[in-house]
Order: structure tokens, then sequence, then C-alpha cells
């Protein structure tokens, strides 16, 4: 704690430190001399291109990834061609930039995944510098060739080369290029002497920064902020342009008095800092150039490196990689400044001071306390204690720190501890992901950007799988976002073990996985599949409970037999149906008849299907069973559809062949009965002219009787057996509706019918005729005589029938249509009869 200050240096109004991160575990005999480096943001890994040494020219450069720690994760002998540029994803995936414009993509552990090309002119012209940059569309990779001209990709997720415009009268390489992203697009910023110019889709624009030297006559390195908010340009004069990066506002300019290009320069401004800095390196030595001052990193004016480094960008910070240490500068936080600032009296401080008195049991620290209570300022005095021990990197400097907090917290009653809790878990978390062995040197800062779900990503993508469980447990991640997403990944890496048997990887995944919620073993399946490893991923389909994910693989593997009993199983008809079409485009036609004959229910369902939608293949699996009860049912469907009666009657009598072959003499008489009925039908239609081809038996009797063909309908009574009531029912509505009322009398006296006679009597009413209908009214039984009456309008004769019958019913019935005024002589009678009726 003593020496918490001693590797502050002062720059303008605010202080910078350099703290040591890792001593690197990699051993490289040269350093980084020589070599391609490429390091990503928060805390990445870091990817090494090595040239051959000069010893053994022959030899292949060697290609390598360690973490930010220096252990090696991975290393392989690069085959392809020349590399310009090597560079990480957002998802730590590394991009080689060959000179021909391919990009070959690699994971973290030296895994091919795929490539792509930056366009057809850079085979011609070559690849001249290459840059791979982030944008809120993902990682970009941008170049120029040696032809001058830019070409530009926002996201090689979504792969769309752009080739912006030509810089006029450019006649050489650029002194110096960047892209920056403005307006959600991204553009390329270059130097050609002193010039500047900004080239987006459409057009070359000139750019003038406000407030450059008048001495500088070349820009000859730029660097654009983390965020593409500000930019710096450093000049042949030695002076270093700070500003906006849309070039409208200038923050400062410094004079460095070096005129050497540098190797590198980098923004080192912290996120809501007020003061512009920028870090510059030349070949041994390291400046940071702020507002109206320069500073360097000791007592000396210049700040010599031991080896070769490589300056990483950071969201709040500058790490710096060399072949032996990796180190971070960063300017000084505000809580931390104000903490340990010497003779500092802000309320941390005090605050500080008061917990090491109260340890030494002296009673100094009830003087701090009481001075910090007297401005009201405890509160305040925790949060600043609790906001520097999440920028601090020593476990110990951080618990001393969160103590001094805990400890002001208990002269506090309505502190709330949502901050001091949550600043503990994060804590807890960082140190163990920065821990040597993980290699992810994380800041506080860089962790809320991240987010804890990227972090996660990272450790699954790292295969440090029970960290990653660990952290989700400990934070009280959702299972099926935290534990569950964790393992899911274990297994789809576990499944790719080549060295193991099936069996045991099946068992092992099973057991480690378990009921975790939210876990698809499909998935895990499908990785089995991708690898080779077809009867793996069925062992653990079996493990699958959903049947819609087990059979869209099953068939993807060519195990369409077992796709179609999971799919029988799942009992999801639509499932099945899926299953059966697919059968059908792969298969011939006799193996998938086959297929379905050992399946009922799938062969069930495909009939449906072939039923509303594949009448001819409906027939083909008929005649291939044998089935000749539905091979008639087949035909007779079939019939109704013809219009021409040749076709209807092949068919039929195609019909009555199946139902005779199936022994059904009914259905094949009832088929037959029915071809009889077609041909009387036509022969009417040629004889009479009237239309009742392929009308029901009681339509077309319906339609002779209206049209007086009444022998043809005496006939069709006769020979197709036509129960007589429905005959008389037929003959009695057609008369009525024609209003032949002489035929029906001949019809009603030709013998006694069968429906009775109320029947007359109501349809002549019903087409208005009560005067026919009155002749009928004495035919019918005594147990009709009151409806008879009463439907022709005969008040009286309703009521003597009823009360001859003493019906109290029928009483009744006659009563409510009586009218009090002009029936009272006749209300009295019924009501005397009803009286006389209920006493009995």
């Amino acid at each position: 704690m003593a020496f918490v200050t001693a590797n502050w240096n002062p720059l303008g109004e605010a202080f910078y430190r350099k703290i040591e991160l890792y001593e690197m575990g990699w051993i490289l005999r040269d350093g980084l001399r020589d070599c391609l480096v490429a390091a990503a943001p928060y805390g990445g890994p870091v990817a090494l291109l090595k040239e051959p040494q000069r010893r053994f020219p022959s030899s292949r450069p060697q290609l390598e990834i360690y973490s930010s720690s220096g252990i090696s994760m991975a290393s392989f002998p690069w085959k392809s061609g020349p590399v310009k540029q090597l560079g990480w994803t957002v998802s730590d995936d590394l991009l080689c930039v060959q000179e021909d414009g391919t990009v070959l993509i690699y994971d973290l552990f030296g895994g091919f995944k795929r490539h792509f090309s930056m366009g057809n002119e850079v085979l011609q012209n070559h690849v001249m510098e290459a840059k791979v940059f982030h944008s809120p569309y993902g990682t970009g990779v941008a170049i120029v060739t040696g032809a001058f001209r830019f070409t530009l990709a926002t996201n090689i997720d979504d792969l769309k080369l752009r080739r912006l415009p030509e810089v006029p009268g450019l006649q050489g390489a650029p002194s110096c290029w960047a892209v920056l992203t403005q307006d959600r697009q991204s553009k390329v910023l270059l130097a050609s002497g002193a010039d500047l110019y900004i080239l987006d889709n459409t057009a070359c624009t000139p750019v003038t920064p406000p407030g450059l030297s008048p001495q500088a006559s070349s820009i000859v390195q730029m660097a654009v902020s983390f965020s593409y908010k500000y930019l710096a340009l450093f000049t042949d004069s030695g002076h270093v342009w700070m500003g906006s990066a849309n070039l409208k506002d200038r923050l400062s300019e410094v004079e460095t008095k070096v005129r050497t290009t540098p190797k590198q320069m980098v923004w080192c401004r912290r996120p809501k800092s007020q003061q512009p800095s920028v870090v510059i390196m030349w070949d041994r030595h390291l400046l940071v150039a702020g507002e109206l001052t320069v500073c360097v990193l000791d007592l000396a004016y210049w700040y010599h490196l031991d080896d070769d480094s490589v300056l990483v960008p950071e969201l709040d910070g500058v790490r710096i990689i060399s072949g032996t240490h990796h180190e971070l500068l960063q300017e000084v936080p505000a809580a931390c400044e104000e903490i340990f600032k010497i003779a500092s009296m802000a309320p941390g401080a005090l605050l500080l001071e008061a917990h090491k008195e109260y340890e030494k049991e002296s009673q100094k620290a009830d003087e701090y306390l009481r001075e910090i209570k007297e401005q009201s300022l405890l509160g305040e005095a925790v949060r600043q204690c609790v906001e520097a021990a999440g920028y601090e990197h020593e476990p110990e400097t951080q618990k001393t720190l969160l103590r001094a907090a805990s400890f002001g917290k208990c002269f506090l009653s309505n502190f709330p501890p949502e901050q001091f809790v949550s600043m503990c878990r994060d804590l807890r978390v960082l140190n163990a992901v920065r821990d040597y062995t993980v290699g992810i040197p994380l800041t506080h800062s860089q962790y809320k950007q991240m987010t804890v779900q990227v972090l996660i990503d990272r450790l699954v993508y790292r295969k440090l799988y029970p960290l990653a469980i660990e952290i989700c447990r400990y934070l009280k991640t959702p299972e099926y976002q935290g534990v569950s997403r964790v393992l899911k990944h274990w297994a789809c890496c576990k499944v790719q073990q080549k060295e193991e048997a099936d069996e045991v990887i099946a068992r092992t995944v099973s057991l480690k996985l378990g009921e975790a919620a939210g876990i698809s073993y499909s998935e895990i399946a499908a990785r089995a599949y991708e690898c080779g490893r077809t009867e793996l991923a069925i062992k653990l389909l079996e493990f699958e409970p959903r049947s819609g994910e087990q059979v869209p693989l099953l068939l993807k593997m060519k195990r369409s037999q077992l796709a179609l009993s999971k799919a029988i199983e799942s009992g999801d008809t639509d499932l099945v149906y899926t299953v059966v079409t697919y059968l059908k485009n792969e298969m011939n036609r006799g193996d998938f008849f086959m297929t379905l004959r050992n399946q009922p229910v799938a062969l069930s369902l495909y009939r449906q299907f072939c039923k509303y939608q594949e009448q001819d293949t409906l027939k083909d699996l008929f005649n291939q069973d044998d089935d000749h009860q539905e091979l008639g049912n087949f035909y007779v469907r079939a019939s109704y559809q013809e219009g021409k009666l040749e076709a209807r009657m092949s068919l039929l009598q195609s019909a009555v062949d199946e139902y005779n072959k199936a022994k059904n003499e009914f259905a094949a008489k009832a088929t037959e009965e029915e071809m009889r009925l077609l041909r009387f039908q036509r022969r009417v239609e040629e004889e009479k002219g009237e239309r009742v081809l392929g009308c029901s038996l009681q339509d077309t009797m319906h339609c002779l009787l209206s049209v007086g063909l009444h022998k043809q309908a005496e006939q069709l009574y006769k020979d197709f057996r036509v129960p007589d009531k429905r005959y008389w029912w037929l003959k009695l509505t057609a008369l009525a509706e024609k209003e032949d009322w002489d035929e029906l009398e001949k019809f009603a006296k030709s013998k006694k019918s069968p429906i009775g006679y109320l029947p007359f009597v109501e349809v002549c009413v019903k087409h208005h005729n009560k005067y026919e209908a009155k002749k009928y009214v004495s035919k019918v039984t005594p147990e009709q005589k009151v409806k008879a009456h009463l439907a022709v309008g005969e008040l009286e004769g309703a009521a003597e029938a009823a009360i001859e019958r003493r019906n109290e019913g029928e009483i009744s019935l006659v009563l409510s249509r009586c009218s009090p005024t002009t029936d009272r002589a006749l209300l009295d009678r019924l009501n005397r009869a009803r009286s006389t009726a209920a006493k009995k």
C-alpha cells in the first residue's frame, strides 16, 4: 500500500501509471524481432508469425498463438502464401491477410475455419498494406493494393466488398492511413504528404485538421481512438495533433522534438476523461503526449524499452507486450487518484486512514471518522473506496479498500449495499480470469463493457469449462444462459475426441449433462455427425426427449427408417408427413411402398394424404396390397368426378369387379343398382329430354313426377323397389308443387295411402289451397282429426273432434286457437269438456 503511487507520473492535470500484468511464459530467443504480431483487445490472445531464421532460409514461418500471459495455445508451420497482416475478430478468431488478397480464418487453437478473397483486382496488384478493424457491424478488413486503391469489407461474416474511389493525383503509397467509423459507415482516412483525404462509398473528400502546425510538410503516422471518436496525427516536424475524428475540433498539439517516424502510436484515453493523450513508441523508447506537455515514464525524459515491444490499444489504456513482460499503461482513475494522492483530503482517503488507525487500535480513527461525518461525506467516502477497488489489480489493495468501505458502512444506517456486493462479485470473477493460467487481464471497465455473457463465451471458446461453470454458479446466472450453455459447448467439443469410443463418449455426455435445462442433444449429435461420427450421433439422439429435434438430423444422416419410427412415436402427424415426403423423394417407388407397408400408422396417414392430393398413388397402394375392398371404394369415388357417362360406367364396373373379389356382395349389388339407375337416366334423357343423369334415385323420381312423367316414375318405383312411403311422399310433394290437384285427387283415390291423409291436407295448405285440403279432412284418422281441422281453419270441426275424443291435450290445443271475443260460446263448451275430461 505504501508504494501504490510509486509508478505514477504526472501529465498535465492527470497521472499515469504502468502496471505489470504478467511475466510472459513464452520463451522467445529473439524476442518480438522479425515477428508479425497481433493481440486481441479486452485482454485477448496474442498471435506471432515468426519469420525463418537467417541460418535456415528455406524453412517455413511459424504461426504461434499464446494467451496474454504467454501460455502456448497453438503452433504450426505456415504453409500458405506471404502474410501482410494478422488480426483478431470480435469472437477471437485469427485473420491472416495474405499478399494475394486471400484472408484465412483460424480458431483460437489453430484450427482452420474458412477463407475468403478481397477481390480479383488484388490478385493482380497484391496487397501493399492491410488493417483489421472492429465496428458496430462486426469485424472488418481494409486493404490498399499496389495500384493505391482501397477495398473495404465492413463485416467478414456478411461479406460485401466495397472498392473506394481513387485519390486524385496520388502517385505513390499513402504515408499513413486508418479506418474510421462515422455516421454508421466505415471510411478510410489517408495522408499523402501534408494532405488528408476521407474516402467513403461515393467520394474522395479533402480535409484539413484545424490548428495543425504549419511547420509540418508531411503526416507520417496516425491513430484512431478505441471508440473512433478521436484522432491523433504525427508530423515530420515532430508535432502531435490531437482532435476529434471528424476533424472539426482540436484538443491539443504537442511538440515531441523527435522527427523520426514512430514505430507505433495509439491512444491512451480513459472513458469520461477530459485529457487527451497518446502513447508513441520508437524502437526502444516510449513517450506519452498529452495536453500542452510531454511526460515520460521515469525520471529521465525517455523511457528505455529493454526489448522490442508492441502496443495494444484498449478501452481504458494501452497494453505493452514485449518478449519478457506484459504491462498496462493507463491514466490513473479519478477515484484512485483522490484516495492515494499524497496529502489528499478526499473523503475516501480519510476513510482509508481511519480504517488503518482502527486496525492499530488508535483513537485517530475516531478523529478521521468525525471529520468525514461533519462534512456529511461518509457515503461518498464509501463509494470512492468501492469504486477504487474495482480499478486496482493487486488483490491486497482491493481487499484494503473494500475493508475500509465495509468499515465506513457500519456508521451509515441507510447505505444501499448493492454497489459493495456487486463490486465484490466482480473482483472475484476478474481475479479468477486474470490468473496466470487463464491469462485474460481484464480491467473492471472492460469487464462491464464486455458483459458477463461474452466473458463466459470467451472462457468456453478457450475450453476453460470448469472455470466458466463456477463463474455462472457464483453469479447465479440462469441455467439456460449459464451452466447449460457451457455444458453444451463442452459436449460439442467432447464428441470431437476421436481417440475415445462412441459408447464411452455417449455415456460420459449423458452423465455430465443429466437433466440440465435448455440443452438440446440434437445439436450435440449434429456436431458429432459433422465430425464423421454417425453412430455416436445416433446414440446421443436417444437422449433427446423431443422427437421433433431427432427426426431432421436422422433424415440428414440417411437413417430414414429410424426417423420414421421416431416420428410415429411422437404422435405428431405433421412430423410423420415430413418424413414420408422425404422418403418419397429419396426412395424408388417399390421400396417406398414396402417401407410404408411395415409402418401401418404412416401408411394410413399417407393414404389420407393421397385421397385428397394424389389419387393415382392411392390406387397403386391398394393394388400392391391386393386390397380389393378399398380399390372398389376408390373406383366408386373416382366415378363421381367423371363427367362422361361411359367413363363413369367403366369405373363403376371396375368397382363391381373389385367388390366381387373382396366377396362384398352388398357393395357389388349396390354399385350395380347405381349403374342400372344411370342407364335408366340416360334413356329418360334420350327419350324425354329431361336432365336427370347423375342425380340420386330420389331426385330422379322427384324430377320425373314434377314434369308429369308418371309412367317413368312408376317404373323407377317398381324396378328399384322404392319403399311405398318414400314414393307416396315424393309424388305427393311433386304434384302439389306442380298444383296438379286433379291428378293429386286421383292419386289419393288410387289406393289407401301408406303415409295417411294428414300429409295431403298439410301439403295443400302449404300451397295455399284450403279448398283442396278440405277434401282429405274426412279421410284422416280420428287421432289426426283435430290437426286436420285446425290446418284448414275449421275451429268448430276441431272442437267437435276434440270433445268427442275427450282428449285434454287436444281440447287445450283448440282453446289456444280460439278468440275470447268472437268464439265465446265455443270457449264455454271446450272449457266444460276439459273439466269433464280432467275429472275422469
